[in-house]
């Protein structure tokens, strides 16, 4: 089996990824940066994403895992004393894969020139110092005109980030769905939005056409685009999955209440 470390590169990540490199190649484990079977993730959520989008081409044949050294996340469930443990199970091939859904984004410009990405948690859009004004159609079919800061297209397991901050619901990674929460929308007499999060399944489209030449900002989980002469935007529940090598179980509403509703 080959593997991949992703550190966040703090002192304690890299001293556990020093460890966890030397303990797998003990095992006779090979590391491979560019093609392993599975990338162990150092760090937090944020190192995991990154990990992530390092691997996006290679979804279908790369696992995932991830040990904390920060406060526990939805990604990285593993504490940095069980690195002993998570290498024998590794080494031993103890796990099984689980694949949660991904969002697909594609951004056409005005030239017709379309751009494909993949988000693990969300992209967002936004119109920088000017009110962001989008028509949304649903399945093709306009649904609103929105006005206001912006708006998060957010997985399932992207729930918990910024989708929640903004009061997006809450929804178990293993449902193949897309949610579109809005950013302090402009709602009036004259102007108005749903001004709900509304949630997709896998066989509908969002789609973001601008009504005005403004500029705008885009990201797909930390990452920022930079398209000029935007078009319009689609998003939908991607045919890609990203997987995970689980170990044990992992009770996701537990997680859930022990991040958000339990004391320390």
């Amino acid at each position: 089996m080959k593997f991949s470390i992703q550190s966040r590169n703090d002192a304690i990540s890299n001293e556990l990824k020093e460890l966890a490199q030397g303990y797998l190649q003990d095992f006779g484990l090979i590391m491979d940066e560019k093609e392993p079977d599975i990338v162990i993730s150092i760090g937090g959520d944020g190192t995991l994403l990154h990990a992530f989008h390092n691997h996006v081409k290679r979804l279908d044949k790369v696992a995932f895992v991830g040990i904390h050294t920060g406060h526990l996340g939805f990604y990285a469930d593993w504490k940095p004393s069980e690195l002993e443990k998570l290498v024998l199970c590794i080494a031993k091939n103890q796990y099984r894969v689980v694949e949660y859904p991904l969002l697909e984004v594609n951004v056409r410009n005005n030239s017709s020139e379309v751009s494909t990405y993949l988000a693990l948690n969300e992209a967002t859009i936004k119109s920088p110092n000017v009110t962001l004004v989008m028509d949304v159609f649903l399945n093709d079919r306009h649904f609103e005109r929105f006005r206001g800061d912006g708006l998060c297209i957010s997985t399932p397991s992207g729930s918990t980030a910024y989708n929640k901050a903004l009061g997006g619901a809450i929804i178990h990674p293993t449902l193949q769905a897309i949610q579109v929460t809005e950013m302090a929308s402009i709602n009036n007499r004259v102007f108005r939005t749903i001004g709900s999060p509304l949630v997709l399944p896998a066989h509908h489209t969002c789609k973001l056409k601008p009504v005005k030449n403004q500029t705008f900002t885009m990201t797909v989980d930390h990452l920022q685009l930079d398209h000029g002469e935007l078009d319009h935007v689609i998003f939908r529940v991607a045919k890609e999955k990203v997987r995970f090598a689980r170990f044990r179980p992992f009770p996701f509403w537990e997680r859930v209440h022990d991040s958000f509703i339990a004391s320390e």
